[in-house]
């Protein structure tokens, strides 16, 4: 959690997430009237933060990692506009919003595993919930074909058992059988698993929706456990 993000939970009035997250963070929010809902409610749950900041309430709405990447800040900014609801603008009954930046699970993981995007990368979400499964094949063939580190969010749950493994097909058209793979889940909490495996294994790994799986390019390398992609630095100085 950013200090930011400290602050913000522990000055405003009100907090509003989904109810595994609020869990998290019990022990900062303490006392604090919430609101929760389930899992793909997240429509209701930014509706029920924009009441509560016109009734006058400091409302903060929680993600997972940061707000921005595959949560909920675009979809807050999305109704505001839609419903014609006026914010940053100082004027009277305007809303003052700020986009809290957290750490994502793409950086909190990569820290873990070593150093895996250090050049450019991609990042791709496997659900299909709101985005058409040929949508994210294509983004995944074009990821893979460019020679990106992949990120790989929401790769596999219950109901979606079947995509990690045609994401690991796609990519392998591209990549070497042996090219590194870092899968962290429950990155910095107390769950929290790192695993290092080849591309043609990723099938067999132990993933679920609490992970991120990180696909390396052809440069990424294991050292000591270390999952290491090279930005160029050894081919143009002497290292």
């Amino acid at each position: 959690m950013s200090g930011r993000a400290r602050q913000v939970l522990e000055a405003c009035d009100i907090v509003v997430g989904y109810k595994t997250y609020l869990e998290l963070i019990k022990d900062v929010i303490k006392d604090k009237k919430t609101l929760t809902t389930g899992m793909t409610k997240e429509v209701d749950r930014v509706q029920a933060a924009i009441d509560a900041a016109l009734d006058g309430y400091a409302c903060a709405l929680v993600s997972g990692g940061d707000a921005g990447i595959y949560a909920m800040a675009g979809l807050v900014l999305e109704m505001l506009a839609l419903k014609k609801i006026a914010c940053n603008t100082g004027e009277k009954g305007s809303l003052c919003v700020e986009v809290v930046p957290g750490i994502p699970a793409l950086a909190a993981g990569a820290a873990l595993l070593g150093a895996p995007l250090t050049h450019d990368f991609a990042t791709v979400s496997l659900s299909d919930l709101l985005t058409p499964w040929q949508m994210i094949e294509k983004r995944l063939d074009a990821a893979a074909s460019a020679d990106f580190v992949i990120n790989i969010y929401n790769p596999k749950s219950k109901k979606r058992d079947w995509q990690l493994s045609r994401a690991m097909e796609i990519i392998l058209k591209y990549r070497a059988g042996t090219t590194p793979v870092g899968i962290v889940t429950g990155a910095m909490r107390d769950n929290q698993t790192v695993v290092l495996c080849a591309l043609k294994d990723l099938d067999k790994a132990d993933v679920g929706m609490q992970s991120i799986v990180i696909v390396g390019n052809s440069s990424t390398f294991i050292y000591n456990d270390l999952m290491i992609t090279p930005r160029g630095y050894s081919k143009k100085y002497e290292i």
